[in-house]
C-alpha cells in the first residue's frame, strides 16, 4: 500500500474528510504520533476535503496538507493516498467508508461507526472481506489508566467483579437557545446516547467484556430549539438529551450507564467505577491522568481510595514524558490511537477498536433505543 519515496523510508498517504473539531483532532493525532513513535514509513499529509473549496483550502493551510478538495471521492482515485480518515457527520460514514474500502484504502472513522447496526455490519464485513485495516475513534480507550484498570480486573486484583457504573456527561446542549445541528437529526442514529453513550458502552466492554442484556430509558428535556443561531423560528427536537440504562455483562456483573449532553457544568465527565469483591477502581475524565484504587486488604483505619498518577510505568506514557504526574491530554490519546492504527497497517500489531468493535457498540445503542421504546429488558440474543 505504501508508496515509494526515493532515498528515505516509504511513505503512507493520508486523505482527511472533514476539518471540524474532530478533523483537527485527528490531524493532531497523526502529527504527534509521527514524532513520538517510530514507524517504518513517513506520513504524507496529502489531501484534506471539506464541504466547499474555501473551507478545504483554509484547512489545507491550517493543517499542512499538500492539496485541498471539495470532492471526497477524489481521495479514492488518488494512488498517493493509502488512508481515508472520515470525520464527517454520522449519516455520511457508510457511503464514504464503503467507497474507500472498495478502492483499497485503509479507513479510520469517527464514532459512532454508522447510524444503524445493519449499516455498521455492512461496513465491517466489507472491510474484513477486503483485508482492509479499520479503526473507530474511541480514543478514550487509549488512556494508559484504562489499560491499567483492565489489567487489574483481568489479573484478579479486584476479585470477583460485581458491578460497573459509567457516565459520559457534557453540557454543550444545555442552553435551550443552542440551535438544531446535525447531531439532532435522528437519521444520524440518535442523540446523546449515540453521541456520548457509545463512549460509555465502549468503555464498559473494554473493561468487563460483552454486555448481554439492557434496560434503558431516553428523555428529551428541551423539546424545541431554534432552527439557526439567532432565529426566532423553532423546530421540534427528535433526539434525546439524556439516556440511562441498566446492563448485565456476560461475566455475571451488573451495571448502569448514562449519557447526558445537557449536564450543566460538566465539560468532560467520562467516568467509570468498577467494584469487585476485594477492591475497586474509579476514574474521572476530568482528571485524565489519575486512577483511584481501594483495597479491602488495607488495615482498618487506613482504608480509602488512593490515587495512582499516570507515569512512565504506564505505557506508552513514557514515550511522551519521562516524568510521572506531568499528564497526557486528549490529543495525546488520539496520537496513541493513530499509533495503533499505523502499526496495524505495517503488520506490527492488532488495531482496536476496529469496525467490528464499532458494530458491537452500535448493536448495544440500538438495543437501548428499542428497550426505551418498548419499556422492557432486551437481550442480545
Amino acid at each position: 500500500m505504501c508508496n515509494g519515496m526515493t532515498g528515505v523510508s516509504p511513505k503512507i498517504g493520508l486523505g482527511l474528510i472533514g476539518s471540524g473539531f474532530m478533523g483537527k483532532t485527528h490531524v493532531f493525532g497523526f502529527a504527534t504520533a509521527q514524532r513520538v513513535f517510530d514507524f517504518p514509513f513517513k506520513l504524507d499529509f496529502a489531501t484534506v476535503c471539506d464541504v466547499d473549496e474555501a473551507s478545504a483550502e483554509a484547512a489545507r493551510q491550517s493543517f499542512g496538507f499538500r492539496r485541498a478538495s471539495a470532492d471526497w471521492r477524489s481521495l479514492l482515485k488518488d494512488p498517493e493516498i493509502d488512508i481515508v480518515d472520515i470525520t464527517a457527520p454520522n449519516v455520511l460514514h457508510k457511503e464514504m467508508a464503503l467507497a474507500a474500502i472498495a478502492a483499497g484504502k485503509h479507513v479510520y472513522c469517527e464514532k459512532p461507526l454508522a447510524p444503524s447496526a445493519a449499516e455498521a455490519l455492512e461496513m465491517t464485513e466489507a472491510a474484513e472481506a477486503a483485508g482492509i485495516v479499520t479503526q473507530v475513534g474511541f480514543n478514550y480507550l487509549k488512556n494508559p489508566m484504562f489499560a491499567l484498570a483492565r489489567d487489574m480486573i483481568a489479573s484478579g486484583e479486584l476479585g470477583e467483579i460485581r458491578s460497573f457504573r459509567g457516565v459520559h456527561a457534557e453540557d454543550y446542549m444545555a442552553d435551550a437557545n443552542q440551535p438544531l445541528t446535525w447531531r439532532h437529526d435522528p437519521a444520524g442514529g440518535g442523540g446523546a446516547l449515540a453521541d456520548l453513550g457509545s463512549h460509555v458502552l465502549a468503555t464498559a466492554r473494554f473493561l468487563l467484556g460483552p454486555i448481554v442484556s439492557v434496560m434503558g430509558t431516553c428523555k428529551t428535556l428541551i423539546p424545541e430549539r431554534p432552527t439557526a443561531a439567532g432565529s426566532r423560528e423553532t423546530a421540534t427536537v427528535q433526539t434525546e438529551d439524556v439516556a440511562q440504562a441498566f446492563v448485565n455483562f456476560e461475566n455475571g456483573a451488573t451495571g448502569s450507564v448514562e449519557a447526558n449532553w445537557v449536564a450543566t457544568g460538566r465539560k468532560m465527565q467520562h467516568d467509570f467505577e468498577v467494584y469487585g469483591s476485594k477492591a475497586a477502581v474509579a476514574f474521572s475524565g476530568e482528571r485524565l491522568n489519575e486512577l483511584r484504587f481501594y483495597s479491602m486488604d488495607d488495615r482498618a483505619g487506613l482504608q480509602g481510595f488512593r490515587t495512582i498518577l499516570a507515569g512512565p510505568d504506564h505505557a506508552p506514557y513514557g514515550d511522551f514524558c519521562v516524568a510521572p504526574g506531568h499528564q497526557l491530554g486528549f490529543n495525546d490519546l488520539k496520537a496513541i490511537e493513530v499509533r495503533d492504527f499505523l502499526n496495524a497497517i505495517a503488520g506490527q500489531g492488532l488495531v482496536g477498536p476496529d469496525f467490528r468493535e464499532g458494530y458491537e457498540v452500535q448493536k448495544l445503542v440500538e438495543m437501548l433505543y428499542r428497550s426505551a421504546a418498548e419499556n422492557r429488558w432486551i437481550s442480545l440474543s
